[in-house]
C-alpha cells in the first residue's frame, strides 16, 4: 500500500496528464472547427461545443478541489469517452450525416489522445474516490 504522499503524488501527476490530455481534445477540435467544421450542418456547432467543454473541463481537472475530485474525473471520463463513440460512429456508419476518413490528418492522433484520457480519467476517478472512502 503506497504511503500518503506517495498516492497524492501519484493523484498529481494522474490530474496533470488528465487535464492535459482533455484540453489537448478540446484544442483539437477547436483547431478542426477553424479549419472548416465550422461550415457543417450540426457537426461544426458539436465540435465548436466539445472544444469549450473540453477546455472547461480540463481547467475543473486542475482546479477542483481534491475530495469532489473523483465526480469531475467520472464525468470528464464519459464526456471523452462519449467523443471517441462519435468519432467511431463518424468513421463507420457516418454521424448526422458526416462520414470521416480514418485517413484525415488528425484522426488517428485523435483516438489515442482519447481513448489514453479516459483510460487516465478513469483510474484517477478511482483513486480519488478509493482515497475519500479509506479517509472515513
Amino acid at each position: 500500500m503506497a504511503t500518503d504522499p506517495t498516492r497524492r503524488a501519484a493523484v498529481l501527476v494522474l490530474r496533470a496528464a488528465a487535464a492535459g490530455l482533455t484540453a489537448t481534445m478540446g484544442a483539437v477540435h477547436l483547431a478542426l472547427w477553424a479549419d472548416g467544421y465550422r461550415d457543417l450542418a450540426t457537426i461544426g456547432s458539436l465540435f465548436l461545443l466539445n472544444g469549450v467543454l473540453g477546455c472547461l473541463l480540463a481547467v475543473a481537472l486542475l482546479l477542483t478541489p481534491y475530495r469532489r475530485l473523483a465526480p469531475v474525473a467520472t464525468v470528464t471520463a464519459l464526456f471523452t469517452a462519449g467523443t471517441l463513440g462519435a468519432l467511431f460512429l463518424s468513421l463507420t456508419t457516418g454521424l448526422f450525416g458526416f462520414e470521416e476518413s480514418a485517413d484525415a490528418e488528425l484522426v488517428r492522433p485523435t483516438v489515442v489522445v482519447e481513448a489514453v484520457d479516459v483510460l487516465v480519467l478513469t483510474t484517477l476517478a478511482v483513486a480519488a474516490l478509493s482515497h475519500g472512502h479509506r479517509r472515513r
